[in-house]
């Protein structure tokens, strides 16, 4: 009686397939998780304007960044060993939790989440509207630089689409 088996090469086919697809849905999980991760960002940002805004209404005024800003005194979330992001909308009560880009940072480089609160006329902005804040994330991973969901934020002498791909801002008047 002949042993009936696999040959070699069938052994060596079978595998080979098993691998491609293995990789296959390793490649479309990955795509997955960075969109996740975008729509975190995303939704980190309607929560963190929902803040400003609660905090606006309450001191007629935007949050100064925090005292150890570490991006050119850009506030950025989290900077360095430093959690806190724009620390006067957890201490008034107006969040619970500290958003955190879900990919974290380095803390080094300008990353992540960033807020800055500007003088009114800065950049050629119309003085009478007021003081202003830029909020912004400079790693979307799932499209390029603008996102297409970023309302975008500019004056006159400076455009902060082109620094951040997603942003926004808002006036205090």
């Amino acid at each position: 009686m002949k042993n009936r088996g696999f040959t070699l090469i069938e052994l060596l086919v079978v595998i080979s397939i098993i691998g491609l697809l293995a990789s296959m849905i390793l490649v479309s999980l990955n795509k997955v998780r960075t969109k996740a991760r975008d729509t975190k960002r995303l939704a980190d940002m309607r929560i963190l304007i929902t803040a400003l805004e609660m905090y606006y209404d309450n001191n007629n005024g935007y949050p100064s960044p925090s005292s150890d800003a570490c991006c050119n005194g850009w506030d950025q979330g989290p900077c360095g060993t430093d959690s806190s992001f724009i620390s006067a909308l957890v201490t008034g009560g107006y969040m619970s939790v500290v958003p955190v880009d879900p990919l974290g940072g380095s803390g080094t480089g300008c990353y992540g989440y960033n807020y800055y609160r500007y003088g009114a006329g800065s950049y050629g902005c119309d003085a009478g509207r007021g003081a202003y804040y830029v909020l912004g994330v400079r790693d979307m991973e799932t499209s390029g630089r603008p996102h297409p969901d970023s309302p975008g934020w500019q004056c006159p002498t400076r455009n902060w689409q082109t620094e951040f791909d997603w942003v926004t801002g808002g006036f205090e008047r």
